[in-house]
């Protein structure tokens, strides 16, 4: 794409924010405002649906603008006339917008004229404004990185905001080892080794290394289990890994399987599906057949990967390409992502942005903000041309220490992979507005049916888990009109002293006290100051619900007494007989018990709620489980003694193998009777309470 603007005037048009610092205040973009909760380490969770309220400017209350415009313009007479950002903060200390210029005493002067005919956001941030802060940077480039840092760390309410900043997956091959190691990778890239990605999701990381595996034999166990291997393990005998534990190879013929696994994923494929070919080729004409056919099942698996991979390009070896469609005033940016000329997965995002933005500004606040923490590929293509291309491309150069191109394509395979990826982008949000029209209904449905004071815009379920009072746990779901927020999931790790083994009134009590002290805490423990305070999803439940009947209703009731909380509603849901899902019934305070039709929408909906807190809380006690079974080791088992737990991981290799096993192929070690096999099936195949 040409960069030429410099020769040629740039015609009017809406600037993004922190774009160019002689544009007019009204100019200037804000966004709808952002839920500052952080994530949980949930795997495949969906970004959820932004708000996009209708707000004329004159249901703007008539806040202290005056007190705002003299904030700034005494920000004006000491801002630097240099590049540098800038941040505008309320009395609190929040801060409100974060933007960039290439002069901050320019763009601060255009907020300050007071006359100037605004819009009602810009309003409502120059009135809430009291403090301005500013950081000056050398250069333009330096401070759209560290505006796209800020934001993304303190979350401004009126800009526009990355939903879900989840890092991503990658496949690491050690090089820390003489017999490198294959695994997924998140976070930071400090292991010595080669790193391949980024993987939009956890599942294709995953598919793809159980591929490699079985290509290329190479091992997934760590370091620690590799050095105590005395024998092969499960996956030496499924023709999972060469065996280099035991040396059932040797140095030079795993290095051999590692450099081909290396090429594979570098992109060089296809060089080694031919040398498996020939090698498959030679070893038939010498009869070789078993050896033919481990080759021909390490292309099998190879065939595989790239089958999953959807489309492959032939012309594009590393790019990351962005989409984005508006519909009904909401935005989906689709990523794709291509590296070694193969299709490593695509995600949607639904950026919170206020509806005004035109394509162009939600992309180029979103890109700037998506690169913060990823490396950049070498070329990213666009669907839209964003205004400072030029100027992103020079601060990712400057991030990644090599040249990135910013580019829309205009003809050939490039261009049909940004077509691709805005259908793609189109279908996301089209999926996303019929399950958020749904799951308004819903919600519309369960406050009539259920008498509630006000449509639930934020609705909290609880439950509990443990096994004989072991491992307990706690843990809260939320759902609001979008769907369930899985970033706003929460688990609670039961830490009460003496608490009675299995007593669940008292890990609910506890589970309820931690959660609304930490929301009664300052500023003044005021709930509808706190809710006046986001207008976009609320911090407080309108409703939450338990596990249980009448008697576990009345405890909760008496916690939030204590509390002093009176302004959210509570129900219970209490299981039908034999547990028999469609048989449910509702308990709420100071009603009558409450019996819908098994085929009313309505219970269908609590139902699911329910059930997803089973499925957070029991996934949160297993994983505590499993970490204490890890670190107790198996002598936790009733009659399993260290001559017994060594037979076991001889014959299976890992806990996950036992774990797995029947009765019948536990009873197979030696030195495990009938009555031990059913006693280790038993423990590790418990159901929680």
């Amino acid at each position: 794409m040409d960069h030429d603007s410099a020769d040629h005037p740039k015609p009017p048009r809406k600037a993004r924010r922190g774009s160019q610092p002689d544009l007019p205040p009204q100019d200037l973009p804000v966004a709808a405002d952002v839920d500052p909760a952080t994530s949980v380490a949930e795997e495949d969770e969906e970004a959820r649906l932004p708000e996009a309220p209708e707000e004329p400017a004159e249901a703007i209350a008539e806040g202290p603008l005056a007190v705002g415009h003299a904030a700034i313009e005494n920000a004006v007479r000491l801002a630097p006339t240099s590049a540098g950002v800038y941040r505008m903060l309320n009395a609190a200390g929040d801060v409100l917008y974060v933007g960039k210029a290439k002069s901050v005493r320019k763009r601060l002067a255009s907020y300050a004229r007071a006359n100037a005919p605004l819009p009602a956001r810009i309003l409502r941030m120059i009135a809430a404004t009291v403090t301005v802060e500013i950081v000056s940077t050398t250069t333009e480039t330096e401070a759209l990185l560290l505006e796209a840092n800020l934001i993304k760390q303190l979350r401004p309410r009126f800009n526009v905001q990355l939903r879900d900043d989840k890092s991503f997956p990658y496949i690491l091959i050690t090089g820390d080892h003489w017999a490198p190691q294959i695994l997924k990778h998140r976070g930071a890239q400090t292991r010595p080794g080669r790193y391949f990605g980024p993987f939009a999701s956890a599942g294709a990381v995953n598919r793809t290394i159980t591929a490699l595996q079985r290509a290329f034999l190479i091992r997934s166990c760590t370091d620690g289990f590799f050095e105590s291997r005395t024998r092969p393990c499960l996956l030496y005998q499924i023709r999972r890994c060469s065996g280099p534990c035991t040396r059932e190879i040797d140095f030079p013929g795993y290095s051999e399987l590692v450099r081909e696994a290396t090429d594979f994923l570098s992109g060089r494929s296809h060089a080694v599906k031919e040398l498996l070919a020939a090698e498959m080729e030679k070893a038939s004409n010498q009869l070789e057949f078993e050896t033919a056919a481990l080759y021909r099942d390490r292309l099998a698996a190879l065939s595989a990967i790239q089958s999953q991979q959807g489309i492959n390009p032939r012309t594009v070896e590393e790019a990351d390409v962005f989409a984005i469609h508006q519909e009904g005033g909401y935005s989906c940016v689709e990523v794709f992502f291509f590296r070694t000329g193969q299709n490593w997965g695509n995600r949607a995002y639904f950026p919170r942005a206020e509806k005004s933005f035109t394509p162009e500004e939600v992309l180029a606040s979103f890109l700037a903000q998506f690169y913060d923490d990823k490396p950049p590929p070498r070329l990213i293509l666009l669907s839209h041309e964003i205004e400072e291309s030029a100027l992103l491309a020079d601060a990712l150069c400057v991030k990644a220490g090599y040249k990135v191109e910013v580019s829309v394509p205009k003809r050939g395979e490039k261009k049909e992979l940004v077509a691709h990826a805005l259908t793609n982008a189109r279908e996301a949000l089209g999926r996303k507005l019929a399950d958020t029209a749904t799951q308004s209904r819903l919600l519309e449905s369960m406050a009539a049916t259920l008498g509630l004071p006000q449509v639930p815009k934020r609705i909290e379920v609880y439950d509990n888990s443990h096994i004989q009072g072991t491992n307990a746990v706690g843990a809260m779901i939320v759902a609001g009109p979008d769907g369930f927020i899985k970033n706003q999931y929460r688990k609670f790790n039961i830490k009460s002293e003496g608490l009675t083994p299995g007593d669940d009134y008292a890990m609910m009590r506890e589970v309820l006290e931690r959660r609304f002290k930490r929301l009664l805490k300052p500023p003044e423990g005021d709930i509808a100051k706190s809710k006046a305070d986001d207008d976009s999803f609320p911090q407080w439940p309108d409703l939450v619900i338990i596990d249980g009947g009448r008697g576990q209703l009345n405890a909760v009731k008496e916690i939030f007494k204590g509390l002093g909380l009176d302004q959210v509603s509570l129900m219970a849901v209490a299981k039908g007989p034999d547990r028999d899902a469609g048989r449910e019934t509702l308990f709420m305070p100071d009603r009558e018990a409450i019996k819908l039709e098994p085929r009313d929408p309505v219970l269908y909906f609590i139902q699911r709620l329910r059930d997803e807190a089973h499925r957070f809380v029991i996934g949160s006690h297993r994983k505590l489980r499993k970490k204490d079974i890890r670190e107790a080791g198996l002598q936790e088992i009733p009659g399993i003694g260290p001559s017994r737990k060594r037979a076991l991981l001889h014959h299976f290799g890992t806990l996950k193998e036992i774990e797995r096993a029947s009765i019948a192929d536990l009873g197979k070690v030696p030195g495990v009777s009938a009555e031990s096999a059913r006693k280790i099936f038993e423990f590790f195949h418990a159901q929680p309470g």
